[in-house]
């Protein structure tokens, strides 16, 4: 299926890669949906063979994956494990953003990617439940104190995606002095900080985003990385593009699970197996016409974003993609359910897991409704 967007030997290479790790990751699959289970074992797979450091520039040492590479390695990903690969979505994407645009000092960028090479995995931490979702420009109550010649950070942030894997997490808190946010880099031993449980939810029940609390955190005046003036320019991340193509490998997974069973599943009301039958061969079609639809959006996007002519015309594009992605993986998923019926349902079934983590999708940023307040008002300027 991803033989037409696979065009370089680095794109074939991490597919193999990652299947050839399948049976570790199915060894834990159950047990990480079911019971919330970190999933420790599998970043741990992850940091050993090289794949949290794919989006770490050449020149620091890393892969130097742009948007479109990172994409394929991650959809892949995404088909074995839906919640290590959303962990690691956020790590790629932070690191990817991190070195696109270069705002922190030129030391502190390679004392880090140091980090990076070594295996660390990060992720912002920008939300709270008292600002709503960050993307509709709420003021978080986090804050950071000037105190001589370094900063005290308190706060508190949610959905904290991973937080018991991370090495370090890119705060967004106010900074009262310069009347703006500002991303600071905590390391998880600093002082201060700790991890509070918080995550009881029925998808992606392995992310352990749970909240991350800030107790009088001090730190250096270099850990301020970014300021939100800094970011102002950036009207569109291609680096977000990670998390939807999370939800579409967990729907080519769904969708192969479908196919692996219409093949063997034979009931004695029919000859041969219900493969052959004319309802389960049209869901499949379908299936794959959805899988093609979300493919040729989410890869185009990555495409123009990757070319910078093309990205400075870009306006909604990269919104549009998330939402017919995150939305198809939510159709593809039901049609894999109605074509394997009831069993479906079963706690031992793979397809009731993915159902619950396709759900997440949804409220990821940007919100449908954003984008297509968005593409509205395009049309009508």
């Amino acid at each position: 299926m991803k033989s037409l967007f696979c065009k370089k030997e680095l794109h074939v290479k991490w597919d193999e890669k990652l299947e050839a790790q399948r049976p570790q990751f199915e060894k834990y699959a159950q047990q990480i949906a079911d019971e919330g289970h970190f999933p420790y074992e599998n970043l741990r797979l992850l940091r050993e063979i090289g794949y949290t450091k794919l989006t770490l520039p050449r020149t620091f040492g890393g892969e130097g994956y742009r948007v479109y590479d990172a994409l394929l390695a991650h959809e892949k990903l995404g088909s074995l494990d839906g919640s290590t690969a959303l962990i690691v979505a956020w790590t790629l994407m932070t690191v990817g953003e991190l070195y696109e645009h270069q705002y922190w000092q030129k030391e502190q960028l390679e004392a880090f990617a140091n980090d990076v090479k070594s295996g660390a995995i990060i992720n912002r931490a920008v939300s709270e439940f008292a600002m709503g979702s960050p993307a509709r420009g709420g003021k978080p109550a986090s804050q950071a104190v000037k105190n001589g010649t370094e900063w005290i950070v308190n706060g508190r942030k949610n959905y904290t995606t991973g937080s018991y894997g991370l090495d370090y997490f890119l705060t967004a808190v106010w900074i009262e002095e310069y009347e703006q946010m500002g991303y600071f880099l905590i390391h998880k031993d600093t002082p201060g900080v700790s991890i509070e449980e918080n995550w009881d939810v029925l998808s992606m029940r392995g992310t352990g985003s749970h909240d991350l609390v800030l107790e009088n955190v001090h730190l250096p005046q270099e850990a301020l990385v970014e300021l939100a003036s800094d970011r102002a320019h950036l009207v569109n991340n291609g680096w977000l593009l990670l998390v939807p193509a999370t939800y579409l490998g967990i729907a080519q997974a769904a969708r192969d699970y479908a196919v692996e069973f219409a093949k063997t599943h034979s009931p004695n009301s029919i000859n041969g197996t219900i493969a052959e039958l004319p309802n389960v061969q049209t869901l499949i079609g379908e299936m794959d016409l959805e899988l093609t639809k979300a493919r040729f959006a989410l890869y185009g996007a990555a495409e123009a974003y990757d070319d910078k002519e093309r990205r400075e015309k870009l306006t909604n594009e990269l919104g549009v993609a998330k939402l017919i992605v995150t939305n198809t993986a939510l159709v593809i998923v039901d049609k894999a359910m109605r074509l394997a019926g009831a069993r479906s349902l079963q706690q031992t079934c793979p397809l009731q897991r993915y159902y619950r983590d396709v759900r997440a999708g949804l409220h990821n940023p940007p919100m449908d409704d954003t984008t297509i307040h968005k593409l509205a008002e395009n049309a009508l300027k």
